[in-house]
């Protein structure tokens, strides 16, 4: 007898982004065909109701609408709950599938029972020949600062799969009994860093996380809060702060903080009000003020 459960579940956020959503789910429904699926959109208090139109546009889909925003990582456990696969694909709406090479990812995921989760080879949308994400390097110490690699670079031969100390949030596809085992993405952070520390989380565990050429995306980027906006600087400055204090232990925890109270903070008021950027400065006040009076900071199951 045939299973009804899907071998992945795809899980994918809008935000006032119908015409990315459209064009994402377009290239999965064209290219993907190699693996049984269920698509999950979850439509997170968009101003219009662009559930109503996913809905009728991809019938196939299951949308679900959210009438308030729970930000990227609640937005996503919403998917979570509804999800019936074997594996979890969580890809940004503003992605585009180029291949249909899911198997190889599934099979790096088996090849290690330590295995936890795995990303693709991610290009730019703007420059489709030029990588955005091959991995990444662990974050340094005191300072938190780290890097995509290959980024920029074209040529693919160069950077073959490995092992990442972190997935690329916009494309993370992870085995269902890990998120089972040590939970959903944490809530506390709303946007940014979220995927960070639930990497972070499944490394501390003992899991691994992989970064695979095999198959290949591509990403826009900045869709859906802007590259440069107050939302950002308020989430990056908050949220810098609260994955340090959820992850670093000992005298590092000191170090970093004072890192980026003393020098960061100030370093990035100050170059907004230099750009007479008053909202971004103030942003990042804002940001550290919430931090600070944040209640809940960690929840692990």
């Amino acid at each position: 007898m045939e299973s009804n459960i899907p071998d992945i579940s795809v899980i994918s956020i809008n935000y006032n982004g119908l015409k990315d959503t459209c064009e994402f789910l377009d290239s999965w429904i064209e290219q993907i065909h190699s693996v049984s699926y269920e698509l999950i959109v979850v439509d997170n208090a968009s101003k219009n109701d662009e559930a109503a139109v996913i809905e009728k546009l991809y019938p196939q889909v299951q949308v679900i609408r959210s009438e308030k925003n729970l930000g990227y990582a609640g937005a996503n456990n919403l998917g979570i709950d509804a999800a019936q696969g074997k594996y979890l694909f969580f890809l940004n709406n503003d992605v585009l599938m180029l291949d249909d090479q899911i198997p190889a990812l599934i099979e790096r995921l088996e090849s290690d029972k330590k295995i936890a989760g795995v990303s693709p080879l991610i290009l730019d949308y703007e420059e489709p020949h030029a990588i955005q994400y091959a991995g990444y390097t662990p974050l340094s110490t005191i300072t938190m600062r780290n890097r995509a690699i290959g980024e920029g670079d074209t040529n693919k031969a160069a950077y073959p799969a490995c092992e990442t100390p972190y997935l690329h949030g916009a494309a993370m596809l992870i085995k269902r009994s890990v998120i089972n085992q040590l939970g959903k993405m944490p809530e506390e952070y709303f946007l940014y860093y979220e995927e960070l520390d639930w990497c972070t989380y499944m490394t501390h565990e003992g899991y691994t996380l992989w970064y695979d050429p095999a198959c290949e995306i591509i990403h826009k980027g900045s869709q859906s809060t802007g590259a440069d906006s107050p939302l950002k600087a308020f989430y990056m400055s908050r949220n810098r702060l609260l994955y340090a204090y959820r992850n670093k232990f000992d005298f590092t925890f000191y170090l970093t903080q004072w890192y980026l109270l003393g020098v960061v903070f100030p370093v990035q008021v100050l170059r907004a009000k230099f750009h007479k950027q008053k909202d971004i400065a103030q942003a990042h006040v804002d940001g550290v003020k919430a931090f600070f009076e944040l209640k809940r900071k960690i929840d692990r199951p």
